[in-house]
């Protein structure tokens, strides 16, 4: 049961950063407590846990542009940040952890500020219809965070030409391109700003919560596992890891997220296997590289080894790609 709340407001822009100290609150957040975290990066495209870096984002035109890209912990697709945008992490044990209450805080946000606004789908929050804020999850070792963005004023014209979504997924959607599914917080209320949304955020985390925020700041000993952290996170292998050379891949959207499989074969057997996705369940490339790696290359013989995937829906989903690959 929450019985204390705490408030860390970042100051830094740098991505790793600011990643790193999203991870240290979520170790450090105690029992019976839930803490938010309110952060900004400066031209930075975050993509999934599970994501090819190199298909959901022009990763040259944004370095050429002096921008960064970095892998969160959790699941998900693929994200633009910037200074008109603000991101929120909500912090706690899994026993404490409440998605609707989470939901609330930021939708009351909103309400201060004058904008009616709803959940829809996996992940996303709505303003008449139209995208301002993108959800994901991650929990590990009995504690849990969410975290998202929101769009105030933040450059969508930047955020068209770094994201290159699979095509398959926004035919699935019925839309073009990424700009014509979002919408800035800041067209219902002109002039609205961060740090406007930065206030009503602290103000509804209490409200909805009942409870006082504390404001926290970082001890020396957190600011050493920040920089130790932020260094893992800035690495070449944590943001592209090893590129397979594939000799089969297919591709294909789903409701529950989009997937690309790829596998290499030799002599009739899968060696290698790698899945991209931006599915929410983050374990599910390792369930599926475990199941396969060491297979016949027989459409029956992978779908026999999917079954040990533990969702059905996407054992039955990822049977059918394979019979359609084949």
């Amino acid at each position: 049961m929450i019985e204390k709340l705490q408030l860390y407001v970042g100051t830094g822009l740098d991505p790793y950063e600011n990643l790193a100290i999203e991870y240290q609150l979520l170790t450090t957040t105690p029992a019976n407590c839930c803490t938010l975290y309110l952060w900004q990066n400066r031209n930075t495209v975050v993509i999934g846990k599970n994501q090819n870096a190199w298909a959901e984002c022009r990763v040259s035109l944004l370095e050429s542009e002096g921008g960064k890209l970095a892998r969160r912990l959790s699941g998900g697709g693929a994200v633009y940040h910037d200074m008109g945008n603000l991101n929120f992490t909500f912090l706690c044990h899994q026993e404490d952890y409440d998605l609707d209450r989470q939901f609330a805080v930021i939708a009351q946000a909103c309400a201060l500020a004058g904008i009616p606004v709803e959940r829809s789908g996996r992940n996303d929050l709505l303003a008449q219809g139209r995208k301002f804020s993108g959800n994901a999850f991650y929990h590990a070792q009995g504690r849990a965070y969410h975290h998202g963005t929101i769009l105030v004023h933040a450059d969508t014209e930047k955020l068209s030409r770094y994201l290159s979504p699979p095509k398959a997924k926004l035919a699935a959607k019925g839309v073009s391109s990424v700009r014509s599914r979002v919408c800035n917080l800041s067209e219902f209320v002109p002039g609205l700003t961060c740090d406007a949304m930065k206030t009503h955020m602290a103000k509804a985390f209490e409200a909805v919560y009942g409870l006082s925020a504390t404001p926290i700041s970082l001890s020396q000993e957190d600011l050493v596992q920040i920089k130790e952290k932020a260094r893992e996170f800035s690495q070449w292998e944590h943001l592209f890891g090893q590129k397979l050379p594939c000799s089969v891949s297919c591709e294909k959207y789903f409701f529950w997220g989009t997937v690309c499989l790829e596998m290499n074969v030799t002599a009739g057997t899968v060696t290698q296997v790698r899945l991209y996705t931006d599915a929410m369940d983050w374990t599910l490339p390792s369930q599926v590289e475990a199941a396969l790696t060491g297979c016949r290359f027989q459409p029956e013989a992978l779908q026999s080894a999917l079954a040990k995937l533990e969702d059905p829906q996407v054992r039955e989903d990822l049977c059918r790609l394979l019979r359609h690959a084949f």
